[in-house]
């Protein structure tokens, strides 16, 4: 066994709970390893997002001025174009045996360390995200200092994420049952208790901003999946239905993000700045309280394991010859650090600016797959995709890598963030483009750059042998 196998390949998972440390990392996972079903797409893609986060993303939209129904049609209508993407890539999961950001390499080449290094640091950027809450729900449950609600959320998530694939997904299952059953009661005190916000501040050609940008934060959430998308599926059979795996995917995310985001429309005077304190108060103290925050902490370890996961993944990925435990592992830890600058000050703007951030260069990364995907099985005249065959034929690295930059330069002047508003979006009045641009212009330059690529790669051998003769 060589040095890269051994880093890159590793002990696999057999069966369903099968829940010995998973050292596989980003070599594809032959048909004799393969098991599940893909009922378990749902509960992988709908505990993670029962979060604090999607609660405190649902506050945005009241906070930019609109009213409860027009913001909540924003969200949903975000979520559902976000998850489309995200599900479809899960798909690729059983045909490949291959995560997302290592499949990647088809397209990107040598140039994966970009969209690789890209997604190692998105996750740490989730993990502080998530984490946030987390930290806060354990300190107010316990009477600890905020660090070290933090610091124990972020050791129980690395754990997870150091375990690997099979305890993911046993952990989502149970905690799909957990957390439902948290927020039922937290959805029931909040209608119960709390005013519907029926009236919003903005009006006009702004409040046709605030939607869009409320669309596009909550579009943000749901499409953060996709680089993540076939990490959680590359165990399945090859035989595993594609059109079951992609609505269960579907429905998981958007049934769950609907839901939170939700609760904090209904919820924002409440939980606009301290989710914790809000929920405790909320649920009236004593022992429901107690549950509702201890839900909430368990909450940030679901989702962020998925983090620790995939950013190990998307690190070995880039290039890195580590073993993925030990990634997994070290995102937890550099998580816990920006969780400690984003609780420092102003949590709302820090949030928005991250959130936003971490995802604009994701639709770029969407294109150019998808696009090389499409390309590789019109190729194949429709035959199954032979991984090992289509990572023999690489295609040239810069073509990627030109769009993905070009995405997300072409995204910049419709970008609307606290920290910067570029000038079309300034002059839609805080409508957020960004990710539809970064998509468009993707494919758009990424589809004739391949071609052009492959063309010229297709003579070179030609030239050669004409040369020597």
């Amino acid at each position: 066994m060589t040095i890269e196998q051994s880093t890159f390949g590793g002990r696999m998972p057999a069966r369903a709970g099968d829940l010995a440390v998973e050292r596989h990392g980003i070599e594809p996972v032959p048909e004799s390893n393969r098991y599940g079903k893909p009922g378990r797409l749902f509960t992988v893609w709908f505990a993670p997002n029962l979060t604090m986060s999607g609660i405190f993303t649902g506050t945005v939209g009241i906070s930019l001025g609109l009213d409860f129904w027009t913001a909540l049609i924003a969200m949903v209508l975000g979520t559902v174009i976000g998850a489309l993407p995200a599900a479809y890539l899960c798909t690729w999961g059983s045909q490949t045996g291959t995560g997302q950001l290592p499949l990647s390499r088809l397209a990107f080449g040598r140039g994966v360390a970009l969209p690789g290094i890209m997604q190692w640091l998105s996750s740490i950027a989730w993990d502080a995200l998530i984490g946030l809450f987390g930290g806060e729900a354990l300190a107010q449950l316990l009477g600890w200092p905020f660090w070290l609600g933090a610091l124990v959320v972020l050791l129980l998530q690395g754990a997870v994420g150091v375990f690997g694939y099979e305890v993911l997904h046993q952990l989502q299952t149970w905690m799909t049952f957990v957390l439902g059953a948290a927020f039922v009661v937290l959805s029931v005190k909040l209608l119960s208790g709390v005013p519907l916000p029926v009236s919003g501040s903005a009006h006009g050609a702004d409040r046709v901003g605030a939607f869009v940008l409320t669309s596009t934060i909550a579009l943000s959430l749901a499409i953060s999946w996709a680089p993540y998308a076939s990490d959680f599926s590359r165990y399945l059979p090859r035989t595993t239905s594609r059109p079951r795996m992609f609505w269960f995917s579907v429905l998981g995310m958007v049934l769950s993000f609907a839901w939170v985001q939700t609760l904090g429309l209904w919820g924002a005077e409440l939980f606009a700045d301290q989710t914790a304190a809000g929920v405790h108060g909320l649920l009236g103290g004593g022992a429901l309280a107690a549950f509702g925050l201890l839900a909430i902490a368990a909450a940030a370890v679901c989702s962020n394991a998925m983090n620790d996961y995939s950013g190990s993944l998307a690190l070995q990925a880039a290039g890195v010859r580590i073993p993925r435990p030990l990634a997994a592992g070290a995102a937890a830890v550099l998580g816990f650090l920006l969780v400690l600058w984003m609780h420092s000050a102003d949590t709302t703007a820090r949030f928005q600016n991250v959130l936003l951030f971490v995802g604009y260069w994701i639709p770029g990364f969407v294109g150019v797959v998808i696009v090389d995907a499409w390309q590789r099985a019109k190729a194949r005249g429709g035959a199954p995709i032979d991984v090992a065959a289509e990572f023999a034929r690489p295609q040239p690295w810069w073509p990627a890598a030109v769009a993905f930059v070009a995405a997300f330069a072409a995204a910049v002047p419709f970008m609307d963030t606290t920290l910067f508003v570029g000038p079309i979006a300034a002059a839609l009045h805080g409508a957020d483009f960004a990710y539809y641009v970064a998509f468009a212009v993707a494919v758009a330059v990424y589809a004739p750059l391949r071609r052009i690529a492959g063309t010229r790669a297709a003579k070179a051998p030609e030239a050669a042998g004409t040369a020597a003769a």
